[in-house]
């Protein structure tokens, strides 16, 4: 119904930058209308946390390692929303999946992630 495409991932060293992004196709017929989208990164054996969201308002959430260092923002002609990473880290390193639901936040579609990796 939804298919989520991340780009963008790869291997940099501490202190670098790297740009995602991420497409959202919705199929043709389907009902559903993308409003927010987000950035979520998965490490193995931790939860899924949040990296940062944004809405169709273009109204930003960032959570707390994001804030101040990384920008999101989006195309919403083109289902595209966008991650900008500076002074990365190596803790964030990790798969980072990318997000669409619906404005109910009742359907929720995810990508299948990009690689992140920040050497120390």
């Amino acid at each position: 119904q939804v298919q989520l495409v991340e780009s963008g991932g790869g291997l940099v060293q501490a202190g670098g930058s790297l740009g995602l992004s991420c497409t959202a196709s919705v199929a043709s017929g389907s009902n559903f209308s993308v409003n927010e989208m987000g950035w979520y990164r998965q490490v193995p054996g931790k939860q899924r946390d949040l990296v940062a969201t944004i809405t169709r308002n273009e109204v930003p959430t960032y959570g707390g390692p994001a804030q101040g260092r990384f920008t999101i923002s989006r195309d919403n002609a083109k289902n595209t929303v966008f991650l900008q990473m500076l002074g990365l880290k190596y803790e964030d390193t990790g798969v980072y999946l990318c997000n669409a639901r619906d404005i109910y936040g009742i359907q929720s579609f995810w990508g299948r992630g990009t690689q992140v990796t920040v050497s120390s």
